[in-house]
Parts: C-alpha cells; structure tokens; sequence
C-alpha cells in the first residue's frame, strides 16, 4: 500500500507482512460476504482475527519499544491461529468451498511464516543489543 504522507511511526506500511496481512483481510472479506445470517457471528469473529493483525503489527511497530513490538507480533501470530481455525470451521460443515479455502491457506501461510521471520529477526537484534528506541541519536 503506497501512502502520501510518511514519518517513522508509518514504517509500518513499508513491511512486507504488514501488506500481505490487509490482502489477507480483504480475502477473507470478499471469501465469507455471501454467508448466511446464522453465520454472522462467527464471520465477524473471523473478520476481527483477521483485521487484528495487520493491526496488531501496526500498534507493535509504533510503540518504538522491542519488547511491546514482539508482544504485539505474538498477538498477530495468535490472530493468525484464530483466524486459521475459524476458516477451517467454515470448510467442515462446508459453507466455505475447497478453492476459497486454498486461495486463503496460501496467503494465511505465508503471512504466518512472514510473521514468525520478523518475530526471530527481532529476537536476534534483542539477543546482540541491536535495537534503539529512540528518535534520536
């Protein structure tokens, strides 16, 4: 997603998981909108996990501090759990077809791993002393 107006607190939009985790949202948006009304808590249930982590890497990055960072990741990483498990609910009482449920695997997959690659960047940058959390040198 390309935004006009950029500070450092917006780096956020800069990450690749970030991105992947709005298309994921909308996926799951545009997969579950034609479910019946007996379905819509649980839809909105699945929209809330996956809307939660974009969010949460959001809010992690904008903290400025590693250790809130990586508790929020890890709070993404659940809501990838979450979000997993609800759309695997739609595929067995089969109100979600096999070729959505593939199309959305693909891109869960790999925004979990992307996901788990930050979360072990960041815990090696912590582990050596690597981070600074402040806007000045």
């Amino acid at each position: 997603m390309e935004v006009k107006r950029r500070n450092i607190n917006r780096g956020f939009t800069k990450l690749n998981v970030w991105n992947d985790s709005i298309e994921l949202y909308k996926l799951v948006y545009y997969i579950t909108k034609d479910f019946s009304y007996e379905f819509s808590k649980s839809r909105n249930n699945i929209l809330d996990a996956a809307h939660s982590i974009s969010r949460n890497i959001a809010e992690g990055y904008c903290r400025k501090n590693l250790k809130e960072y990586l508790n929020f990741l890890n709070i993404s990483l659940g809501s990838c759990g979450e979000l997993f498990s609800g759309m695997i609910s739609f595929k067995t009482v089969q109100i979600l077809n096999d070729n959505d449920f593939d199309k959305f695997d693909e891109l869960h997959y790999k925004v979990e791993n992307e996901l788990i690659s930050l979360i072990k960047s960041l815990q090696q940058k912590q582990k050596v002393g690597e981070w600074h959390d402040s806007f000045i040198d």
